[in-house]
């Protein structure tokens, strides 16, 4: 590919611009980002004491002696429990809030005593995924993370052309990095060299976590409906099934049934062989039915089971296949994004938010040692320059795709009309 000189300053320009717009956010990210990574060890001892417990028998005991405990010692309700995987593992009882996140309500499994309960909302690592995804500020943060995001994209793709090598000019600072060529040209290489390295990996990142935002996950989730391609119906909630409390075997003959213990599902639960971490969803009415489902660390093991309350037997039973391509890639990216395919998706993600916060500071370091004093240093564009048709049309698709981009484009546009007009509103002042 041979490089358009003039293109390039466009593209350098923009990349500069790009970067002074993201750099500082997305270094905050990736400290924050870098941090969560480390969420479960974290939590595991800031709340030892809590979560784990000493077996003191063989045997735990039942079920709905715990959740008895459990209820006991809280005035809101709960409405679901996840069951201990380890000997050492306290039973985790979900209790309601009046928010969309429940705390979770420890309960040894040998004693019945009641742990503690752990608020999600007040742990030091909410408040970390907090700044991570919304920078402490709510809504306004959401909008400016995803703002940020958006230009990340369009810095990665300006710097990869303007990292892209002229003619005959070997690997030196493309492939590889050059230590012996000044602190200059090395903040350069290990800026736009390392930057190159890992640009595949921050798209993975980016793609998982751009369905969270607000206007393109509105977007995305709006797509999702209208093809079809999200969860089935029953996936994430009971509503409209029910169970039936009468059993008969013929006409004449008809018997009220009893409530399944939380033991019994909990057998019912365990006889499926699910994978990974098996939680129950309790009925919330006599017409309620349990929800058995299950985290496990590929998405194909999961499943969602409905049972009646009364019988056992299931209502509604779901498996990842039912689930929608849009979904499905969607939560492929989202846990990729926060490393849960295991320690080498977890290692991976370690490396590039560090190798990216070392390229980050390269990179600030090159422009500020490229700089002229006292200016930005963006590099000029001549006026007669215009942008190819293809290149437009690119433009416009990426602010259609990522609305806030398309925005923040048309502000811009907006504002240098404004100040070329003005310039050229003087210039003629100047000349009667």
């Amino acid at each position: 590919m041979t490089k358009n000189n003039t293109l390039n300053q466009w593209l350098w320009k923009w990349h500069i611009l790009a970067g002074l717009l993201t750099l500082p956010f997305m270094l905050l990210l990736a400290l924050t980002g870098t941090v969560y990574l480390f969420k479960d060890n974290i939590n595991n001892q800031i709340y030892q004491d809590t979560k784990f417990v000493t077996p003191t028998s063989l045997n735990k005991l039942p079920l709905s002696q715990q959740l008895e405990a459990a209820q006991g010692s809280t005035q809101a309700k709960v409405i679901g429990l996840t069951l201990p995987k380890l000997v050492d593992q306290a039973t985790v009882f979900k209790v309601a809030t009046k928010g969309w996140m429940n705390n979770d309500l420890y309960v040894d499994p040998y004693t019945a005593k009641v742990k503690g309960v752990i608020e999600q909302d007040q742990t030091l690592m909410h408040s970390v995924s907090t700044l991570h995804g919304e920078l402490l500020l709510d809504k306004a943060g959401t909008t400016v993370v995803e703002l940020v995001a958006s230009w990340f994209i369009v810095l990665i793709l300006t710097g990869l052309y303007v990292w892209w090598p002229k003619k005959n000019t070997g690997l030196g600072g493309f492939l590889t990095i050059r230590f012996s060529r000044g602190k200059r040209i090395l903040f350069r290489d290990l800026h736009s060299v390392t930057g190159f390295w890992l640009s595949i990996f921050m798209f993975i990142i980016l793609a998982g976590g751009m369905p969270w935002t607000d206007v393109f996950g509105s977007q995305f989730k709006w797509l999702q409906n209208q093809t079809n391609t999200g969860y089935p119906q029953h996936w994430t909630n009971s509503k409209g099934l029910i169970s039936n409390s009468l059993n008969s075997s013929n006409e004449s003959h008809v018997k009220i049934l009893s409530p399944l213990s939380l033991d019994e599902v909990a057998n019912i639960a365990q006889s499926y062989k699910l994978e990974g971490d098996i939680s129950i969803k309790l009925p919330q009415s006599d017409e309620g039915v349990y929800t058995i489902s299950n985290r496990s660390l590929w998405l194909r093991d999961q499943h969602v089971i409905h049972i009646d309350q009364y019988s056992g037997s299931p209502i509604k039973s779901l498996q990842w296949e039912q689930v929608g391509i849009m979904m499905d890639l969607r939560q492929v990216f989202m846990r990729l994004h926060q490393g849960e395919y295991g320690l080498v998706n977890w290692g991976v993600l370690l490396a590039v938010a560090l190798f990216f916060i070392m390229s980050t500071v390269a990179g600030t370091v090159s422009y500020f040692m490229r700089k002229p004093q006292g200016q930005w240093g963006i590099p000029k564009v001549p006026e007669r320059f215009r942008v190819d048709k293809v290149l437009v049309a690119f433009i416009i698709l990426l602010g259609v795709v990522f609305p806030l981009f398309g925005a923040s484009l048309i502000t811009i546009w907006t504002w240098e009309r404004i100040k070329s007009f003005q310039i050229k509103r003087q210039i003629k002042h100047s000349h009667k």
